[in-house]
């Protein structure tokens, strides 16, 4: 337990950081410098659909800069950014399932992100062009595990039905979830940011009512905002809207 003078002194010492971290990133706005090195947290579709594409471009253009990265949860990259230990993240949100971020933390959208539902190539949806939550009741998921993210929106997408989807199966990956589906066990939800092409045994079906769009952010200290460095990763990210689009 720490006493009152320790509270003290992590207090002053987290501004003493913060103070010092505004005038590293004046500094080098004043001379128009991206450079440094910047940690980066990202979740797995994001660090193949858009930390991947984007990053040879941004290096290419700024060579003084480095970058490093890893992956991370949404909650776990909110917690990182926050404390310090990296300086930018990429997280996501599913409509109203929110994220927490702390006063010192700024969140950029950068991207909106929709996800279809995937069925077998020989499944009675596969012909439909869009497909509502009271179309899929009855139907056996694979889905990411109880309380993650993606899991909670799953369910609340099925808002409004009186049911609770049916899961069969779990798995933390969605390409796993792809392999599943086209071994015909059941249908997914599954992003398109970082999707690859899918095999000709999986249909992918448009969903609405609701249309399931989760927005893409980048996270970074409120105390960075002057950096060129962190305007310099915002913006390439900014510039991927393709990655979106398959």
């Amino acid at each position: 337990m720490l006493t009152e003078q320790g509270r003290q002194l992590v207090d002053h010492g987290a501004r003493l950081l913060t103070d010092l971290e505004e005038i590293e990133a004046g500094l080098h706005r004043s001379t128009s410098t991206v450079a440094g090195r910047i940690r980066l947290a990202a979740f797995s579709t994001a660090m193949r659909g858009l930390v991947a594409p984007a990053l040879p471009a941004l290096l290419a253009d700024h060579p003084e800069l480095q970058v490093s990265v890893i992956e991370h949860e949404p909650w776990d990259t909110i917690e990182l950014v926050a404390t310090g230990q990296c300086e930018v993240g990429v997280v996501h949100s599913w409509g109203n399932a929110s994220l927490a971020i702390p006063e010192h933390v700024q969140a950029v959208v950068v991207a909106h992100d929709v996800a279809d539902v995937l069925v077998p190539a020989g499944h009675r949806l596969a012909g439909r062009t869009r497909v509502s939550p009271k179309d899929l009741v009855d139907e056996h998921w694979i889905a990411t595990p109880e309380g993650t993210i993606c899991r909670e929106w799953l369910h609340r997408m099925y808002d409004g039905t009186t049911r609770l989807p049916r899961i069969a199966h779990q798995s933390i990956e969605f390409e796993s979830h792809i392999a599943l589906v086209a071994a015909g066990l059941g249908i997914a939800l599954v992003p398109r940011l970082g999707r690859a092409a899918l095999p000709h045994s999986v249909v992918a079906v448009a969903a609405h009512n609701p249309v399931p769009t989760r927005e893409i952010a980048v996270l970074h200290r409120r105390s960075m905002r002057e950096s060129p460095a962190i305007a310099a990763v915002v913006e390439a990210f900014r510039r991927r809207p393709q990655a979106l689009s398959r």
